[in-house]
């Protein structure tokens, strides 16, 4: 009866998938991650180039090239990451944070001096 269920419950789901938009929500997580995976793929190869260099494997020619290479990648990369979370961050909201801050600072300065 379970196992009938459990059927039923999944080929409903399998029917019914590809009319909900579940593209957009993977796609967004597969890019992120991809984009988590690359940099870090990146950083690591760096890594070994720096290293692979320092045991004579690789000229300083070779060295500076393919370091100049990797470096450009994982820039665009973090620069990437940087446009993204500055388009997330609600303007509005930083303002009205900076003004509760600069309030919270004038209130103690006022008590600081009143206590003098």
């Amino acid at each position: 009866m379970v196992l009938t269920a459990v059927l039923v419950l999944s080929s409903l789901f399998l029917v019914l998938a590809p009319f909900f938009k579940w593209d957009n929500y993977l796609s967004f997580a597969g890019e992120k991650q991809e984009t988590i995976t690359d940099k870090e793929a990146l950083l690591t190869t760096l890594n070994e180039i720096e290293f692979e260099y320092k045991m004579g494997k690789l000229s300083e020619g070779d060295f500076k090239n393919l370091k100049k290479q990797y470096e450009t990648e994982v820039s665009k990369i973090l620069k990437s990451e940087d446009r993204s979370v500055k388009a997330k961050v609600n303007s509005s909201v930083m303002a009205d944070v900076e003004k509760e801050i600069e309030a919270a600072l004038k209130a103690k300065r006022g008590k600081k001096e009143a206590g003098k």
